[in-house]
């Protein structure tokens, strides 16, 4: 059972920065699950729901229920997939765009105060480090 103090260590990690995090997307008037949405959808075409659910880090069952509340907000839009009536596209509309590059770039500079206290090698390490924690899942 050594694997308990890594465990700890990396829901510890999480939660610090859920804390240095959530705050300043708040503060810009959204929740992490809309900003993740937002900053996924933004500078790209129209996804399918599918897609979407794959890039970012967001449930199927909560995903839809946030999607139609940003759609009643007029940030995104949705349209028939033409490749499969099925299916819908999803994507930002200029409202939306006009969000994602007011918050996103803010979010980052946010984010570039913690990550920045880090060097490269130090980052490349930890990002290869949690590459192979979640390949071993």
């Amino acid at each position: 059972m050594n694997f308990l103090p890594v465990l700890r260590e990396l829901a510890l990690a999480y939660q610090s920065f859920e804390r240095y995090s959530a705050p300043d997307i708040k503060v810009m008037g959204l929740t992490h699950t809309q900003f993740d949405i937002i900053a996924t959808l933004g500078n790209q075409p129209h996804m399918t729901c599918k897609q979407l659910g794959e890039k970012t880090l967001v449930t199927k069952g909560t995903l839809t229920g946030v999607l139609e509340r940003l759609e009643m907000k007029g940030i995104l839009e949705r349209k028939l997939n033409p490749e499969d009536a099925r299916s819908q596209m999803i994507g930002l509309t200029k409202d939306g765009q006009q969000l994602f590059e007011k918050v996103f770039p803010h979010h980052v500079a946010h984010l570039e105060k913690a990550f920045g206290k880090l060097s490269v090698d130090e980052m490349t390490e930890i990002q290869g480090s949690l590459k192979k924690l979640r390949a071993i899942f």
